[in-house]
């Protein structure tokens, strides 16, 4: 959806309710009470009201906009701004764009929307073909850090993340030249180099044991053939890079610049909501304009706590 196409559907507070109980509607609602399914719709009171317990909900109650003051118009502001663009806009740039004066609900906003696509995308894994590699993100120190180094106040340390893209081989019949194509991106951040959390991490993240996974050969990756049914680990070096490796490696090249360009530093315990919004967007690069309205139904969906 572009600024010209958003201005003329959302033009209010009321278009921008309405709006987001229809699509709220298409996913259903659910009691909390008893978990009924059926429901009356009490415009007056823009809740609903279970036909069996009579129990009230409103339009809020259940997403990620529960306990929120913000009006409907500035989240969807705000997503819109979060779904237009390949980059996206740090919480104090969108809080700028809004013209809101307070920053903290802005920027609880940012990261209740990040943490939804987070949880949206772990309802999918990877299967098949899996290229799967480890990239060192800049953020910033902790205090732990600044009391173990002699370092200052806005010094910076590295993270470990693991991407793995799940990719398929295609041959040009003519040619013969041979070249992978990339459909889907996972991206996790790991808390050490042990084999035990990347073990954990490929688990969670493919479909079954009847994938072929590529790697290099560090030694994080010793356990991965007996969750796959094939690991192929090569040595790691530019041709690496460039053929086995090729998907991981742009996105983790294109995760670096994206942070570097868009936000002035990222803390330890945020870089997993950072890397959502990335990969969520990475996934639904062909999406074009429909990526506003899922995302609208992922803040629906999503967990509210």
């Amino acid at each position: 959806m572009d600024i010209f196409s958003f201005g003329v559907h959302f033009t209010d507070e009321s278009s921008c309710r309405l709006h987001f109980k229809e699509q709220r509607d298409k996913q259903g609602v659910i009691c909390h009470r008893c978990q009924g399914k059926d429901h009356y719709w009490l415009k007056n009171k823009w809740s609903y009201q279970c036909k069996s317990c009579k129990a009230r909900i409103s339009l809020r109650s259940g997403t990620i906009m529960e306990s929120s003051k913000l009006s409907f118009m500035t989240w969807y502001k705000t997503i819109f701004l979060m779904s237009t663009t390949k980059k996206g806009f740090s919480s104090k740039e969108i809080q700028r764009q809004l013209g809101l004066k307070r920053y903290e609900p802005v920027w609880a906003m940012v990261h209740k929307l990040r943490k939804a696509m987070g949880e949206r995308d772990d309802r999918y894994t990877l299967e098949g073909m899996i290229e799967m590699d480890e990239g060192y993100f800049t953020i910033e120190a902790s205090e732990n850090d600044h009391k173990t180094q002699k370092s200052g106040r806005g010094s910076k340390t590295k993270s470990n993340v693991m991407i793995m893209a799940e990719s398929t081989v295609l041959e040009n019949l003519d040619t013969g030249e041979v070249e992978r194509q990339c459909r889907y991106f996972k991206a996790k951040v790991l808390t050490d180099h042990k084999p035990q959390g990347t073990d954990q991490t490929l688990q969670s993240s493919i479909d079954g044991n009847q994938n072929i996974v590529f790697t290099d050969q560090s030694t994080s990756y010793v356990n991965i053939a007996d969750y796959v049914e094939i690991h192929v680990s090569k040595k790691s070096n530019e041709q690496t890079t460039k053929e086995t490796l090729k998907w991981v490696h742009i996105a983790i090249s294109n995760a670096k610049r994206n942070f570097v360009g868009t936000y002035h530093k990222i803390k330890a315990k945020y870089l997993q909501l950072y890397l959502n919004e990335f990969v969520y967007k990475l996934n639904r690069r062909y999406f074009g304009d429909k990526i506003f309205d899922r995302l609208v139904i992922v803040s629906i969906t999503a967990n509210g706590h």
